[in-house]
C-alpha cells in the first residue's frame, strides 16, 4: 500500500467562533432547495438498493440536476387552493440496463419522489397537486466505464474535493438543533401549524446571538389573524427554550420578519412549504453535508445529494471529511477545531487522495506537535475504510444535505 499524502499542521487562521462575527444557516427539510435534495438522495438510494438486489453491486449513477418550479396557491386563514401544480424534474444519469436485465428506472425514481415528498410535506396532496417527470437517461459511456473498472477499491470518477470540520460551535449547533426539533415528529404532534418549509438564520456577534426564522404556517390551523399571532409566539418561545439549553449566550429571536400584522398579511400556506407559492429548488443550492450552510468556514460547492456513493469523490470526499473531523476530535480532547480537506485525482483509487490537508487548532499551545502524528493515523485509518462508506450512505447512516 502507497504511503498517503496526509499532510497535519496548524490551524493558522481564526476559526468563526474566534471572531467578533459569524453567520450560519440552514434550509429545512421543507424548503425547496431541501426538497429536491432529499428526493435525488433517495432516488440514488433506491437505486443502489435494486442494483445490489439484482446485480450484487451498486452500477453506475448520478441523478443530481433535479428541480422544483413552484406552484400557486389561494390561501387564507382556514383553507385554500391550488391553482397551479408544483413542477418537479428529476433529471441525471442511471443505469437502466445490464446483464441483459432491465432496470425500470423511470418507475423507480418517480415512485421514490412522491413517495419522499409525501413523507416529508405533511399537508401537500401529492398525487393531485404536484406534477413529476423523470428525464433521467442513460450515462456518459467513459464515466460508466471508469465506475466498471473499479475493483476491490473504486476509482475516483472526477478530480474534485470535499471539506469537512469539528467540532461544531454553539451557533452552528443552536440553527441545527432549532430546525430539527421544529421539525421533529413530537412538535408537529403538539404544534400543527408550523411547516416544514422553515429557514434558520443565525448571526452571532459578539457574545450576542439573533436568529432569524422563516416558517411556513398551516392556514387550515389558524382560523384568524389573533390565531397566527398566538401560534408564532408559542413557536417563538420553543425556539428561546431550545437556545437555553445550548448556549449561556444571549439570543434573541424574530420569526417571519416580514409580517405585517395590521394589514393581515402574514406568512401562511396551504401546504406548509413555499414550493406551492412559487419558489423554486435546485438541487445543491442548499445545506452542505453537515447539514448547515457555514460561509465562515471551509466549504465545497459539490452538490452531494443523487451523486453515486461508490466513487463519485464530490460525495465522498465531503461526507468522509466530515465524519473524519467529527470523530478525530471526539477521540482527542485536545482539539478545539479541525478541518480536513481531502482531493482525488480522476481515475486514481478513491482512498489515496492527491492530499488530504489536515488544518488543526489545540486548545492550548504545545499540544499540537504532541498530536499530529495521532491525527495522521485518524485520517490514514478512515481512509482504509472508505468503502464502508458507501453503505453508510446507501441506507441513510449518514446526512448528505
Amino acid at each position: 500500500m502507497p504511503k498517503r499524502n496526509i499532510v497535519v499542521e496548524r490551524e493558522m487562521q481564526f476559526p468563526p467562533f474566534k471572531r467578533d462575527v459569524e453567520l450560519v444557516e440552514r434550509k429545512g427539510i421543507g424548503h425547496p432547495d431541501s426538497l429536491i435534495d432529499g428526493v435525488m438522495e433517495e432516488i440514488s438510494r433506491e437505486l443502489s438498493r435494486e442494483y445490489l438486489n439484482e446485480f450484487g453491486r451498486i452500477l453506475h449513477h448520478n441523478v443530481d440536476k433535479g428541480q422544483i418550479c413552484g406552484g400557486a396557491t389561494e390561501v387564507e386563514f382556514g383553507g385554500g387552493l391550488f391553482t397551479k401544480p408544483i413542477y418537479v424534474l428529476l433529471s441525471g444519469r442511471a443505469t437502466a440496463e445490464a446483464e441483459g436485465r432491465k432496470i425500470p428506472v423511470q418507475h423507480i425514481a418517480i415512485d421514490t419522489a412522491k413517495r419522499y415528498l409525501k413523507d416529508t410535506v405533511r399537508h401537500l396532496d401529492v398525487d393531485s397537486d404536484v406534477e413529476i417527470e423523470s428525464r433521467i437517461s442513460a450515462g456518459s459511456a467513459e464515466l460508466a466505464s471508469l465506475f466498471s473498472r473499479s475493483g476491490k477499491m473504486p476509482v475516483a470518477n472526477d478530480t474534485s474535493f470535499g471539506t469537512g470540520f469539528a467540532p461544531l460551535d454553539d451557533l452552528e449547533r443552536l440553527v441545527l438543533a432549532v430546525e430539527n426539533y421544529l421539525n421533529s415528529a413530537d412538535y408537529k404532534i403538539s404544534h400543527p401549524s408550523v411547516g416544514e418549509d422553515i429557514k434558520v438564520m443565525g448571526l452571532r456577534q459578539g457574545n450576542g446571538i439573533k436568529l432569524t426564522v422563516s416558517i411556513a404556517f398551516v392556514s387550515k390551523y389558524l382560523e384568524d389573524i389573533d390565531a397566527y399571532a398566538e401560534h408564532k409566539e408559542k413557536v417563538t418561545e420553543s425556539i428561546i427554550g431550545i437556545a437555553e439549553k445550548i448556549t449561556e449566550k444571549e439570543v434573541e429571536v424574530s420569526v417571519n420578519t416580514a409580517d405585517d400584522i395590521e394589514k393581515k398579511s402574514v406568512y401562511i400556506t396551504l401546504s406548509g412549504t413555499s414550493a406551492e407559492m412559487g419558489d423554486d429548488g435546485s438541487v445543491g443550492r442548499g445545506n452542505r453535508v453537515n447539514g448547515l450552510i457555514t460561509p465562515f468556514r471551509g466549504m465545497s460547492l459539490e452538490a452531494a445529494a443523487g451523486k453515486n456513493p461508490v466513487n463519485h469523490v464530490g460525495k465522498i470526499y465531503s461526507v468522509l471529511a466530515t465524519v473524519m473531523s467529527r470523530e478525530i476530535a471526539e477521540e482527542h480532547e485536545e482539539i478545539e477545531d479541525i478541518t480536513i480537506t481531502l482531493l482525488s485525482e480522476i481515475g486514481k483509487p478513491i482512498d489515496q487522495p492527491k492530499v488530504a490537508s489536515v488544518s488543526v487548532l489545540t486548545k492550548e499551545k504545545g499540544q499540537f506537535d504532541k498530536l499530529k502524528d495521532k491525527v495522521a493515523h485518524g485520517v490514514d485509518r478512515h481512509l482504509e475504510e472508505i468503502t464502508e462508506m458507501t453503505n453508510q450512505i446507501v441506507f441513510g447512516k449518514v446526512r448528505v444535505f
